[in-house]
């Protein structure tokens, strides 16, 4: 036998060897509800058990039909140049009534091509340090250190303030966005129609005492974890801040945002002085609408779902909807102040407090009502409560 056949003999004897076992991973839905866009989680240390010696960039996964998923792998240390991973993430729409799914997970002998990201999250430097993120639905930004700065001029500002960016498109505009600057105009992709100020905007926190609420400055700093093509999830903290009766407070807030969702899974963690616990005030600005647009504004506090769900008609920019959701244990009910709409929630010094926030656009084709926004939040409520969940993993 020749000597390139024997080495091709023995590679692909080798590589057989790894390639060999399939993973099936079935997925339990205890829910009766549609699930769109849902994110299964595997954990890449059963993958790696499994799959012994296959790359991170050598996975196939597949649904019941065949069909080749995009997939992601999250490592939140990358910069420390070991396989810290976290877990393999892929997703499945589930039909109203679906109650489990089954995927594989197998060996390329090749590297597969990195998938079309449909999530991006980005520090921008070019515009006095605001941090920028999307998902094939809505896009968001909120204000960094340069803006309270002389280099902003008239634009300086002190705001912690969630702003939303209204999309038709699924594509990723953020950085055509930036680049052309004319965002506050519809060219066909959509625009920045949402007025933040100093208010909380689209989910932004403050700590609420003594009917008064205290927020924070502009983030301090940033960290981006994971960017795609499903998940992007990124860090900003925030330097204390007085929150009243001698209580100061810093927070870290983690984003996640995942394709095919209008709502953001958040943990904030606040480090609290002076105090063993706060009630955090999370806002939705009263009136974001553009001048000359003349709002028509529906606002609800839902205490069945923990959420408070505005609604926003105007004259000639469609209609936007935002929504704030918090956990059922945090929940403290509801409260406001001049500019903003709030739902409280306990928070422990430490301990993170999850919640969800977003917006939806009637000119993005997904909502044409103010029911279907409602709908829609609702229907997160009730997946937040009740997840997806791996009912098993196995070799065949």
């Amino acid at each position: 036998m020749k000597k390139p056949a024997l080495v091709a003999l023995l590679f692909g004897a080798a590589f057989s060897v790894h390639a060999a076992p399939k993973i099936v991973v079935t997925v339990a839905n205890d829910l009766a509800l549609a699930r769109p866009a849902a994110v299964i989680a595997v954990p890449i240390a059963d993958v790696q058990r499994l799959l012994p010696g296959v790359m991170i960039d050598h996975y196939v996964v597949k649904d019941a039909a065949g069909a080749v998923l995009p997939y992601q792998v999250t490592n939140f240390k990358p910069e420390e140049h070991h396989d810290y991973y976290l877990d393999l993430l892929f997703q499945h729409d589930f039909a109203a009534g679906e109650k489990s799914a089954v995927f594989t997970i197998e060996a390329s002998p090749t590297p597969v091509p990195p998938f079309p990201s449909k999530v991006f999250a980005r520090y921008i430097p070019e515009r006095f340090d605001d941090f920028a993120w999307e998902n094939d639905r809505i896009a968001h930004r909120i204000y960094g250190p340069g803006l309270n700065s002389p280099a902003a001029g008239h634009d300086r500002m002190i705001s912690s303030g969630i702003d939303v960016w209204s999309k038709r498109v699924r594509y990723l505009i953020v950085d055509r966005w930036y680049l052309k600057g004319h965002y506050h105009e519809d060219s066909g992709e959509g625009l920045d129609m949402y007025n933040v100020g100093t208010t909380r905007g689209c989910g932004g926190t403050g700590v609420w005492s003594d009917g008064k609420l205290y927020v924070s400055g502009n983030w301090a700093t940033w960290k981006v974890l994971a960017n795609g093509p499903i998940r992007a999830v990124f860090e900003l903290t925030y330097a204390p801040w007085d929150a009243g009766n001698g209580v100061k407070v810093s927070e870290v807030k983690r984003f996640t945002v995942d394709a095919g969702h209008n709502l953001d899974r958040m943990e904030s963690t606040f480090t609290i002085e002076g105090a063993g616990e706060i009630t955090v005030g999370l806002g939705l600005n009263k009136n974001s609408a553009d001048k000359g647009q003349d709002p028509q504004i529906t606002f609800t506090p839902d205490e069945a779902d923990r959420a408070i769900v505005q609604w926003e008609a105007q004259k000639t920019n469609g209609a936007i909807g935002e929504a704030v959701l918090v956990t059922p244990d945090d929940f403290r009910g509801f409260a406001e102040d001049a500019g903003n709409h709030l739902i409280l929630a306990r928070a422990v010094s430490g301990q993170a407090l999850h919640y969800w926030v977003g917006a939806g656009w009637t000119k993005s084709g997904d909502f044409a009502s103010e029911a279907d926004w409602k709908d829609y939040v609702a229907a997160c409520a009730r997946r937040a409560a009740s997840p997806v969940r791996i009912s098993s993993i196995e070799e065949r």
